[in-house]
């Protein structure tokens, strides 16, 4: 029996932000919403949030994670987490986050002092090179 997303469901009435993460797959765990959440790397209405605060249409939410940062404007509330065509229409990104993404593409923000997976620690020598680059101490 296959049920269809409803985005107005009945039951979704009132939606925990940290539910609200995990159910749109920002994060993969509620814990880890809800960590990102205390340590401010998530604000809603431009304004630092608690886990437990009450989600409302039309509210803004932006959410800096080491992959990315994202703005968007809830679109629906869920408490159960689906498939992600489903969770992509809980929200909608606002154009400001668009063209801001795009740029961190194009100049590569995201990927800076990056090293590849397994390439180790860095020598001394390459320390030297990054503190002399960088203008640290």
């Amino acid at each position: 029996m296959f049920i269809a997303f409803n985005p107005m469901n009945e039951l979704d009435t009132k939606c925990r932000l940290d539910k609200w993460l995990w159910a749109a797959r920002f994060f993969k765990t509620r814990s880890l919403a809800t960590a990102a959440i205390e340590t401010g790397k998530v604000h809603v209405d431009g304004d630092r949030a608690k886990p437990a605060k009450e989600v409302r249409l039309g509210q803004i939410i932006y959410i800096r994670n080491r992959d990315f940062e994202i703005e968007v404007s809830v679109q629906a509330l869920s408490n159960i987490r689906k498939g992600a065509p489903e969770a992509a229409l809980l929200y909608r990104e606002t154009p400001a986050s668009i063209i801001k993404r795009e740029n961190a593409k194009l100049t590569g923000e995201n990927e800076f002092a990056q090293r590849d997976r397994g390439a180790g620690r860095p020598t001394k020598r390459q320390l030297r090179d990054i503190k002399k680059f960088t203008g640290g101490a």
